[in-house]
């Protein structure tokens, strides 16, 4: 068993009568970018992030009664990323955060705004924590039950809504365990395919990626959602 460690950010909320934690990465994702191309969310991620965001995942699944927040905006664009897209429309590759909720949590997205003001604002009360979980917690391609995702009443799908220029996925914790295989394949398989003379960004069949795609989401109701590895662009 190997344990995947992650230095997070863990903040307390109250909300009403319930309080809840806000989880983010200690740092700021350097390589770690979100877009909306208007038909596709496309993801980057390079190996150290792309383990990051896939111990974030795993990290959803075992917390109930948190937010897993990634602040992926800020991330410097990605190659071949317009990085002067226009912030007045719905315009390709906008960039977007990413928060990740268990569906009883039944976190509104449209309070999210007012929240990211607080716990974003300086003077906030934070905690820095190592969060560790184990990669048996990634499940294998034969402990999935594909026949059973394939039904309407499967509780394991994610479903998305986009708010406050952030893309809110909220599910099960199967539903954040079995996409999170995706980030850690990508990071392990990305580098050496850079490596070689035919690695090509963003051409088909010359790079790494993964693709969540129903029966991972709700069917009809969302977007396809696209990872891609791609060799570190900042420091």
């Amino acid at each position: 068993m190997v344990i995947v460690h992650v230095k997070i950010t863990v903040q307390r909320v109250r909300l009403g009568a319930a309080e809840l934690q806000v989880i983010r990465p200690a740092k700021p994702l350097a390589n770690g970018a979100l877009y909306d191309t208007g038909h596709q969310y496309h993801m980057y991620v390079d190996r150290m992030d792309g383990r990051r965001v896939g111990a974030l995942w795993l990290l959803a699944a075992r917390s109930p009664r948190s937010l897993v927040y990634l602040p992926m905006r800020a991330t410097p664009p990605a190659p071949g990323i317009n990085p002067d897209w226009d912030k007045e429309e719905r315009c390709p590759d906008r960039p977007l955060d990413l928060v990740l909720a268990h569906h009883s949590l039944q976190f509104p997205p449209s309070r999210w705004k007012r929240l990211r003001k607080w716990i974003t604002a300086g003077s906030a009360p934070r905690e820095v924590r190592t969060a560790s979980v184990p990669d048996t917690d990634l499940p294998a391609d034969e402990e999935i039950d594909y026949r059973a995702l394939n039904y309407r009443e499967n509780r394991d799908a994610l479903h998305q809504r986009v708010h406050a220029e952030t893309l809110f996925l909220t599910g099960s914790a199967a539903a954040f365990r079995q996409p999170a295989r995706h980030f850690f394949a990508v990071a392990k398989e990305g580098p050496p395919a850079a490596a070689t003379s035919l690695y090509i960004s963003g051409a088909c069949n010359y790079h790494v990626c993964r693709l969540f795609y129903w029966p991972d989401l709700d069917p009809g109701r969302g977007q396809d959602i696209h990872v891609e590895y791609c060799p570190r662009w900042t420091t």
